[in-house]
């Protein structure tokens, strides 16, 4: 009788830098340590280290967090997260590494998956980890980014981007949607969408949306486009026409549209797509329907335009994308 293999959880192990952002650094954490398999075990290992032995890491606020792990931990990690620091010195001002921070990162196998948020994008690109490779960090910042590191290709509008084994995201708040958006690739969308909510976010903001959202709240004498997308969603498999989602919230098309895109930052149709799309994924991980029967349920009316939209949102067919969700739920299985 064969041994079962052994269950290893995913490790992620968050850089902590003197100056880091508490909120930032703790974003690995709450998300990634929610998931679990069918059996309750956890699906990811979250440690954090410093750069130096361990002790006591200086953050932006008035008080410490004492760090358990040194820079060895990194040669144990499956994915390495760089959270944002204000005091990163000649990594920020000339865009080279310290000693210090270039040993502890020489320690990371070849292969690990890197992440960034917000300007701990700059560590990533003074190890030459971005060159050539698409990027993004704070709007505020990415001017400068660009300036210190002309070769790479700063995106400032976008909440994160995933070049594969390489992602970075925005600042703040699009940290969290990066890291779901890893849970998501790495385990699917069910799995996301039940760390979102038991996190209490939005279960998924597209990396393109907007970063720069005009009336993220919006004004409570002014009428929203609340009503008109919760009736959308309620109705993705039917033909959606801008004028009825416009007649949900009575008001014009030219001001729906400049409202939504104030509230949401993205048009009503890229945000009809971004739904349809997320409605398909969970069609194709959770279901044995049919491409054509996937294609209808989630609005897009036919199996080739429902195969151009998922190519162009996550670069593989839907054929291609459920093969490679259930082999990596039925290597999962295995271990287990």
């Amino acid at each position: 009788m064969s041994r079962e293999p052994e269950f290893r959880p995913h490790r992620v192990v968050v850089l902590a830098l003197d100056g880091l952002l508490p909120f930032e650094l703790g974003i690995p954490h709450r998300i990634f340590g929610r998931p679990r398999d069918t059996r309750g075990r956890l699906l990811y290992d979250v440690v954090t280290c410093s750069v130096r032995p361990p002790g006591p890491v200086r953050t932006d606020a008035d008080f410490a967090v004492q760090v358990e792990h040194g820079p060895e931990a990194l040669a144990t990690a499956d994915t390495v997260i760089v959270p944002a620091s204000y005091e990163l010195g000649p990594v920020f001002e000339q865009g080279v590494l310290t000693g210090e921070l270039a040993a502890a990162l020489d320690r990371i196998r070849p292969g690990t998956r890197l992440a960034s948020i917000c300007t701990g994008v700059y560590v990533l690109a003074a190890a030459g980890l971005l060159d050539g490779r698409p990027a993004t960090t704070h709007w505020a910042d990415a001017d400068r980014f660009q300036r210190l590191f002309p070769h790479i290709r700063v995106d400032p509008d976008v909440l994160f981007i995933d070049d594969g084994d390489v992602l970075t995201s925005a600042g703040v708040a699009a940290g969290i949607d990066l890291c779901l958006h890893m849970v998501r690739r790495d385990h699917g969308t069910a799995v996301a969408n039940e760390v979102a909510r038991r996190t209490v976010v939005p279960p998924h903001r597209d990396g393109g949306q907007a970063q720069y959202i005009h009336r993220p709240v919006p004004d409570p004498q002014q009428a929203t486009t609340t009503s008109a997308r919760a009736w959308a969603l309620g109705r993705l498999h039917e033909p959606i026409q801008l004028r009825d989602m416009a007649a949900q919230e009575s008001m014009s098309v030219r001001t729906f549209t400049r409202r939504f895109r104030e509230e949401t930052g993205v048009s009503p149709g890229q945000w009809l797509t971004q739904q349809r799309v997320e409605r398909a994924r969970q069609l194709l991980e959770s279901t044995d329907r049919s491409v054509d029967q996937v294609a209808r349920e989630a609005g897009f009316g036919t199996a080739q335009s429902m195969r151009q939209h998922l190519q162009a949102a996550l670069g593989v067919t839907p054929t291609a994308y459920r093969r490679t969700f259930r082999a990596e739920k039925e290597t999962a299985a295995l271990r287990r």
